[in-house]
């Protein structure tokens, strides 16, 4: 069973921080114009820079609601956004 198949993704793999971070915002102001509640991004295990980068991004984003690691998958994050934006 495919838990996410019909969540709006971000696959970050092979992405550098800087580069990271722009799409990451870019994807985030598409996804709020769409009125996608939920969102996974994925960032890849390896070394948690670009996991570090996604979480910066998403902490100083007023109209996220939450995140958090997937519990099946350290490899990628979990975003609700608040409802209302």
């Amino acid at each position: 069973m495919i838990l996410y198949e019909h969540v709006p993704t971000l696959d970050l793999h092979g992405e550098d921080r800087t580069f990271a971070r722009i799409r990451v915002k870019e994807f985030l102001d598409d996804q709020v114009k769409m009125k996608n509640v939920r969102v996974v991004i994925i960032h890849g295990k390896g070394s948690g820079i670009i996991r570090k980068t996604v979480q910066e991004v998403l902490a100083q984003d007023k109209r996220i609601e939450h995140f958090e690691l997937d519990l099946f998958n350290e490899g990628q994050t979990l975003v609700q956004f608040k409802k209302n934006i």
